[in-house]
């Protein structure tokens, strides 16, 4: 048995700095370690690693604002959260967003609701039904 997490992501950013605090704040993840050209967010069961987009890749990438969600894609990462409400207001305040309240639905005894990072990365969110 280890104590490190079992399951993890890498998610590339062209800003590390400016998508780091919505997985800290919304997410509930910690940082463990953090670098120039990357950072990496805990919690006991999860690692989640931002790593920088290099320069000359970076470069030619244009991140509108608001970000334009980045839908096709196959990958989407889900956090369980105490309240989506809380969280919707807490990724509003970090460049990020959630869809509003009418998009929500029930999933696996779940309210369940879609929302984007502060580049456009999709983001669930699921919320343990009262």
């Amino acid at each position: 048995m280890t104590d490190q997490p079992t399951v993890g992501a890498v998610l590339y950013a062209k800003s590390v700095e400016r998508v780091r605090p919505f997985y800290v704040e919304c997410c509930g993840l910690k940082v463990t370690h953090a670098e120039d050209d990357h950072v990496v967010l805990e919690s006991p069961a999860f690692e989640l690693v931002i790593l920088a987009i290099p320069e000359k890749i970076a470069a030619s990438i244009s991140i509108a604002t608001p970000p334009a969600r980045r839908e096709n894609t196959p990958i989407k990462l889900v956090f369980h959260v105490d309240s989506i409400d809380a969280v919707r207001k807490l990724a509003a305040s970090l460049g990020g967003e959630l869809n509003p309240p009418a998009r929500e639905w029930h999933y696996q005894k779940r309210k369940v609701c879609d929302g984007h990072d502060p580049e456009g990365n999709v983001v669930q969110f699921r919320e343990s039904a009262r």
